[in-house]
C-alpha cells in the first residue's frame, strides 16, 4: 500500500484491500432513496455490514512469535534510474538459515497478507497489513467515534498502557482507496516476539472510503518502506528494529503462499531469510530510489515476443500491499488484449481511431516525434507535459486544470493510440492491419478502476508473461497471473495486470505486487540497498 497517494496527485501509490465479491455484496445493502432517520440508517448499514464481514473479522491469536497473517481477497480499487545490478546480472546471495524473527502468514483468498502485532503495556493486539509500499504504522484509536470502520476493528486505548507517551500532533495519510486521519502517539510495539521501544505511530480517529476500511481484514497498516515517504517524518518500525539491535541482520524477506486453502499462508522474516522457502540463489538488483523499494526493470515479454516498452529500462517497485501487477494503461491494455481479458469498451478510444487513426499513422511515418502527434492534431493542447520513452502517457495535474473531463480523456486516448501505432510500426505492419489491431485494443481497455476480467476456460491458452530483472528472466504462467474469485460456477477470473498511470517525477512506474511476490521469494536488503528475487519453494 502506498501512502500519500491520490488518483490525481501521484506523490505515491495506492492500495485497497477489498474483494470484488465483497464490493458487489455491499452494494446490495446501500441505503438510498429511503426515508429513514440517521439512527435507522446507521442500524441498517451496520446490520448489512455485519452479514458481509462476519467471516472476515480477526480471530484471536495464541502468541506473538508467529503472527498469523491472512491474505484478503483481490485488490481491485487501487492502487503504487540506475544500472541494473552488476555485469553478471545482479549479485547472488545465499543465506544458510533465517536467524530472524519469523512471522508465519496465513493466506486469505490470494490477495492480502496481514498479521498480529501488539502495542502498549500490557499488550493490545492488532491485525496489520505489512506493507512495503508505505512507511507509517497506524491503528484505530479508541477516540474514533464517527467512522463505522472503527466499530469493526480493534482500537488502541492509550489509557490502558503504562508505556504510552502523548504526542498529539495531527496527521492525515491518503491512499488511493481512501484516507485515514488522526494524531501521533508513542508506545512500545511488539512484532514477532521482539519489542520495539518508544515507537511513534498514528492513532486513527477517522477512516474514509466507506466501505474499504470497513470490510478490510486488517485493523491498520505497518509500513516497511523508507523514511523518505513517511508521513510526518515518523521513524518506521523497521528502522527502530535496527536502531535498537533487536534483529541480527538488516534484511527482511517475504514468502507468500498462493494456495488460499493451505494452512501456512506465507512467512515474513525480520532480520534474515528462511532458506526452505526458495530454490537456488537470489538475483539482486540495486535500489535506485529510496522511498519505495524501487529498482530498474528491463524488458518484459508476452509469450516469446518482446514488447519493447522497457528497452531503455523501466522504474518498478516491489509492493507487498498491492494484490496485482500494475503498470501504464497503454501497456497493460496490450497485455490484457493478448491474454483475452476484457474491460470497459471505450467509445472515445474507437472514435479517436476512426477519426484520427489515418492522420496519426501518416504523421508517425513522416517522422513526427510521437510526443508531438497529439498536439499537432489538436487533441492535446498543453505545454510542459511529460512522456515515457518518448511517448506521452500521463498529463501532470497542474497542466490538467481548466480542461473538461472529456478533453482530458480524448488527450489520454490519443496518447495511447500513438503508443500502440508506434509499437506496430516497429513490426512493419500495414496501415489497415495496424488500425484494426488498435481498434481491437479499445475493446480491451480496463474498467475505470483498472481491472479486467477473463473467461476462466481460456487460461490454458494464454501466453506466459516474462519480466527481465537483473538481466535474468522471471516468468509468470497464466495460472500464476490470473486471480480466481469464488467457487464453482460463480468463479470469476481476473487478470493480474491492472492499469495505473503514475505521473512524473515518480512515474511512469510498474508495481510488482502479491501476484509476483507469490511466485518469487523476495528479500529486502536494507544494508546493501538492494532487492533479491528467487523462485519460491
Amino acid at each position: 500500500m502506498h501512502a500519500s497517494f491520490h488518483f490525481y496527485d501521484y506523490q505515491s501509490l495506492a492500495v485497497t484491500s477489498m474483494t470484488l465479491q465483497l464490493t458487489l455484496s455491499f452494494s446490495l445493502c446501500h441505503v438510498s432513496g429511503v426515508s429513514l432517520n440517521m439512527a435507522h440508517k446507521l442500524v441498517q448499514v451496520t446490520l448489512c455490514l455485519w452479514v458481509f464481514t462476519s467471516l472476515l473479522l480477526p480471530s484471536p491469536t495464541a502468541g506473538l512469535y508467529r503472527v498469523s497473517l491472512k491474505k484478503q481477497r483481490l485488490n481491485l480499487n487501487r492502487f503504487k534510474a540506475a544500472r541494473i545490478a552488476m555485469s553478471g546480472g545482479g549479485m547472488l546471495h545465499n543465506y544458510g538459515s533465517s536467524d530472524g524473527e519469523v512471522i508465519p502468514l496465513k493466506n486469505y483468498m490470494d490477495a492480502q497478507y496481514y498479521g498480529v502485532i501488539a502495542i502498549g503495556s500490557p499488550p493490545q493486539n492488532f491485525t496489520v497489513l505489512f506493507d512495503t509500499g508505505s512507511s507509517n504504522l497506524w491503528v484505530p484509536s479508541s477516540k474514533c467515534y464517527f467512522s463505522i470502520a472503527c466499530y469493526f476493528h480493534s482500537k488502541y486505548k492509550s489509557s490502558r498502557s503504562s508505556t504510552y507517551t502523548k504526542i498529539g500532533k495531527p496527521c492525515e495519510i491518503n491512499y488511493g482507496s481512501g484516507s485515514i486521519s488522526g494524531f501521533f502517539s508513542q508506545d512500545n510495539v511488539e512484532v514477532g516476539g521482539v519489542v520495539v521501544r518508544d515507537q511513534v505511530f498514528v492513532e486513527a480517529t477517522r477512516e474514509g472510503s466507506f466501505p474499504t476500511f470497513v470490510l478490510a481484514k486488517f485493523d491498520g497498516i505497518l509500513g516497511l518502506g523508507f523514511q523518505e515517504i513517511s508521513v510526518g517524518n515518523a521513524t518506521p518500525v523497521w528502522y527502530n528494529m535496527l536502531n535498537q539491535d533487536v534483529v541480527r541482520e538488516d534484511v527482511f524477506s517475504f514468502w507468500l503462499n498462493r494456495d488460499p486453502s493451505a494452512n501456512e499462508g506465507g512467512e515474513l522474516v525480520f532480520g534474515g531469510v528462511d532458506p526452505k522457502h526458495y530454490k537456488g540463489k537470489h538475483t539482486y538488483v540495486p535500489v535506485t530510489r529510496k522511498g519505495y523499494w524501487q529498482f530498474d526493470m528491463g524488458d518484459f515479454l508476452i509469450g516469446n515476443n518482446s514488447t519493447g516498452v522497457c528497452e531503455g529500462g523501466c522504474a518498478a517497485i516491489v509492493d507487498s500491499g498491492t494484490s496485482l501487477l500494475a503498470g501504464p494503461t497503454a501497456v497493460v491494455t496490450e497485455i490484457n488484449h493478448a491474454i483475452g481479458a476484457e474491460g470497459v469498451v471505450s467509445a472515445e478510444c474507437k472514435e479517436v481511431v476512426s477519426q484520427y487513426g489515418d492522420l496519426i499513422w501518416e504523421l508517425l511515418v513522416s517522422g513526427v516525434q510521437p510526443d508531438k502527434v497529439c498536439t499537432q492534431i489538436g487533441l492535446c493542447v498543453l505545454n510542459g507535459t511529460r512522456y515515457m520513452s518518448g511517448i506521452k502517457t500521463v498529463v501532470e495535474k497542474e497542466n490538467m486544470e481548466g480542461l473538461s473531463a472529456g478533453d482530458q480523456l480524448l488527450c489520454t486516448t490519443c496518447q495511447m493510440t500513438v503508443f500502440w501505432i508506434q509499437s506496430q510500426l516497429k513490426q512493419k505492419g500495414t496501415k489497415d492491419t495496424v488500425l484494426n489491431y488498435v481498434n481491437e485494443l479499445c475493446q480491451s481497455l480496463p474498467s475505470p478502476m483498472g481491472e479486467s476480467v477473463i473467461d476462466c476456460a481460456r487460461i490454458s491458452l494464454m501466453p506466459d508473461i516474462t519480466f527481465i530483472i537483473g538481466d535474468k528472466p522471471f516468468k509468470l504462467t497464466p495460472d500464476q497471473y490470473i486471480v480466481k474469485m469464488g467457487e464453482g460456477i460463480t468463479t470469476v477470473c481476473v487478470s493480474g495486470f491492472m492499469a495505473l498511470d503514475v505521473s512524473p517525477p515518480r512515474g511512469p512506474l510498474w508495481i510488482l505486487g502479491d501476484v509476483f511476490m507469490g511466485v518469487y521469494h523476495t528479500v529486502f536488503d536494507y544494508g546493501n540497498l538492494e532487492i533479491g528475487f528467487a523462485e519460491a519453494a
